[in-house]
């Protein structure tokens, strides 16, 4: 099953947020500059869900703090014209995450 939401984000939005997306088969950010550990040689194609490709130039991982405790997210892509940071559920599915979506709000619980 795909979900996939479609946000018209506004000014409003602080350019470090990320967005958990379902329908997203790889991290990704649009901040070069928010990399650890970067190759530059990396480079592929994404294609977005309102069918439109963007150029990936990168690949790395990005030190996000969550809950007062720094986390490692591994195998980030760099997509330069990226507007907003993108979670993919799928692949913290694969390090054994688990998400509980209810009451408008959306829980992560790690196996540890």
């Amino acid at each position: 099953m795909l979900l996939m939401a479609y946000v018209d984000v506004d000014a409003t939005i602080k350019p470090d947020t990320w967005f958990l997306d379902s329908g997203c088969s790889n991290h990704m950010c649009g901040k070069k500059d928010y990399f650890t550990d970067f190759d530059e040689n990396f480079s592929d194609t994404v294609k977005l869900g309102d069918n439109t490709s963007m150029v990936v130039a990168g690949k790395g991982n990005v030190r996000l703090k969550v809950n007062d405790m720094v986390q490692i997210i591994t195998g980030v892509f760099y997509v330069p014209q990226l507007r907003n940071n993108l979670l993919s559920v799928g692949q913290l599915q694969e390090k054994g995450l688990s998400f509980l979506f209810q009451h408008e709000k959306c829980k992560v619980y790690h196996p540890e």
